[in-house]
Parts: C-alpha cells; structure tokens; sequence
C-alpha cells in the first residue's frame, strides 16, 4: 500500500472506533437492531479495503473496493437513521458523516483509478 492508501485506511479506522464509542449511548433493546447493523457496516468499510488488497487480480481488488464502498453507504444511512431516531447527537451525526465523506471520496477515487488502470 502507498501513502494514499495507508491514509485512508487509517480513516477507516478512525471510523469504525467513532462508531464503536457512539453506539455505547445507544438504547439497549437497539443493541441486536441498528447497534448491530451500524457497526457491522464501519467494520466491513475496513475490512473489505483490507482484503481487497490482500488480492492479487485487480478484478478481485476492484470487487471488494466497491463492496467496502457499498458499506460505507449503508453506514451513512443508518447514521441519518440513528440521528431521527434520537439515539445520535446532531453534533455525533455530524462527525460522523464528515469521516464518512472524506472517506467515500478517498475510496471513489481508489474505485475510479483501479477501474482505468483496467479500462473498465
């Protein structure tokens, strides 16, 4: 991994802990619901970068580049969920969405460079 990548997977992570922490204050009968699903999403951000690169084939990189993206945009929305929901702060719900932008242009522009070096 370069420096780029280096740094957006330290955003990841940045993420999945931010995620981890605010969850806490969530309502317990949430914990198998949204509690669940968001911190499934976060981790599977990491994770799926994580192996994509672990891929030899830029075809397999490519596939788990776009599922971690796919879990990024599901996190989103369950931050808009927990936020109308009352169990996130508009001032969490803005962290938090500001990480994820940064990382969704990060991880576009990872998507968008790897497809071209391919001629998708």
């Amino acid at each position: 991994m370069n420096e780029y990548q280096e740094n957006l997977k330290k955003k990841m992570d940045e993420y999945a802990h931010f995620i981890y922490r605010v969850c806490k204050e969530f309502p317990k009968d949430e914990m198998f619901g949204v509690v669940s699903q968001i911190r499934r999403a976060a981790l599977s951000i990491i994770l799926n970068y994580i192996e994509g690169y672990a891929r030899k084939r830029p075809l397999v990189r490519l596939n788990f580049l776009e599922t971690s993206y796919g879990s990024l945009k599901e996190s989103k929305y369950l931050l808009y969920f927990s936020l109308v929901e009352n169990y996130l702060s508009r001032e969490n719900y803005s962290i938090g969405l500001k990480i994820a932008e940064e990382i969704g242009a990060m991880l576009w522009k990872e998507i968008d460079n790897l497809e071209k070096s391919q001629k998708i």
